[in-house]
């Protein structure tokens, strides 16, 4: 029986959760990807544009902006993943951004989990880069989800079996991303640097990039 209503919760979320649209190129895929590797990294990925208002990226920024310019872009992060950033983790929030994150929440924690209390805010420099790495399924479970702030960026999945699989996405500003099950566990993802961040062809020129990102507890 609790089987059975643990599926019935997965299928309510999964369906609740909008599909990937790539019609517009969200992603570009490498050469090594076949049609089922696709169907399952669009079911387990999803980007949605303009998720927040400009006058939200505002209020998000005037909370957490004074503090994060009190600290200095560190060069060296504990797992090597992560140069030129800064970072914070935050419990309380003001009335409207704590509407915001609840929104997030709502769209990408699955029914049956527990969100994690703390939301995680990195901010990476013009020049900084976030390398490829898997969260520690010590500190988050199986699901992602990240607001994309003040600048466009491209996020590269590399498949940890074999590194010639790889997907960009692109993220732009004032986006939401979700990454659950295959597409958090299966591939690594990082942030590519100005040298190598295009998308389609096209050079996408990072500048400062602030991430607010919700995770749900192991």
């Amino acid at each position: 029986m609790k089987i059975r209503h643990f599926l019935l919760l997965r299928r309510e979320f999964f369906s609740s959760v909008p599909k990937l649209d790539n019609s517009k190129k969200t992603l570009i895929y490498g050469t090594w990807f076949n049609t089922e590797m696709k169907r399952k990294l669009e079911d387990s990925l999803v980007v949605v544009n303009d998720f927040i208002t400009e006058e939200e990226e505002t209020s998000l920024m005037k909370e957490v902006g004074p503090y994060l310019e009190k600290l200095i872009y560190e060069k060296d992060h504990w797992d090597d993943a992560i140069h030129g950033f800064r970072e914070t983790e935050r419990l309380h929030w003001s009335k409207a951004n704590t509407s915001i994150l609840d929104r997030v929440k709502e769209l990408a924690i699955p029914p049956g989990t527990t969100p994690i209390k703390f939301i995680h805010v990195l901010d990476l420099e013009a020049n900084g880069v976030i390398k490829p790495h898997v969260d520690s399924v010590r500190f988050c479970g199986n699901t992602i989800a990240g607001l994309s702030l003040l600048s466009d960026s491209v996020m590269r999945l590399i498949h940890e079996q074999n590194k010639e699989i790889k997907v960009d996405i692109l993220l732009k500003r004032r986006s939401l991303y979700i990454m659950r099950d295959f597409a958090r566990y299966d591939f690594s993802h990082g942030i590519l640097g100005n040298d190598e961040s295009y998308f389609d062809g096209v050079p996408v020129q990072k500048t400062r990039r602030v991430s607010v990102i919700c995770r749900n507890e192991p």
